[in-house]
């Protein structure tokens, strides 16, 4: 199976997040601060050193599905992405609503104040953009000519 690495794109920071090899268990991995670390090398040794074949990343839309402004900064990050590793599979996914819910998750673990919650808000995105990819993945299904419902395995 493939493994996929999950980025949730932003001006100052991205989030990162990682599955197991059996696309089952999902971990936010690490924030990159875009202004002290140069993000492009730093995914690009993530995916090296976790094998990652595709890359999963929100594209940010309003909650009427139109495209927010943001969305063409992160494609052209993507763009620049994908120069950079052409033998990485980049996917693109709506993020929306991912911020707000990973805020609620650190609000229900007790995590208080913006400095602490910008140290982890990105990768907890980044991992439920992932888990929303994942759980499509593992939704679809086709039905074969022999008329068995089959899962869909890539």
């Amino acid at each position: 199976m493939k493994k996929y690495l999950a980025l949730d794109v932003g001006d100052r920071r991205i989030g990162v997040a990682k599955c197991d090899a059996a696309g089952i268990v999902v971990t936010p991995l690490e924030v990159i601060d875009r202004k002290k670390t140069k993000a492009l090398l730093r995914i690009a040794e993530l995916c090296r050193a976790e094998e990652i074949s595709s890359i999963v990343a929100g594209i940010p839309k309003s909650l009427d599905g139109t495209e927010k402004r943001q969305a063409e900064k992160v494609r052209a990050f993507l763009e620049k992405l994908q120069e950079a590793m052409p033998g990485v599979e980049i996917i693109e996914v709506d993020e929306r609503y991912t911020t707000t819910a990973a805020d609620r998750i650190l609000n229900e673990i007790g995590e208080k104040g913006a400095p602490a919650k910008r140290k982890r808000i990105d990768k907890i995105a980044a991992a439920l953009i992932l888990e929303t990819f994942l759980q499509g993945i593992q939704n679809f299904k086709h039905i074969p000519s022999g008329g068995k419902n089959e899962e869909f395995v890539d």
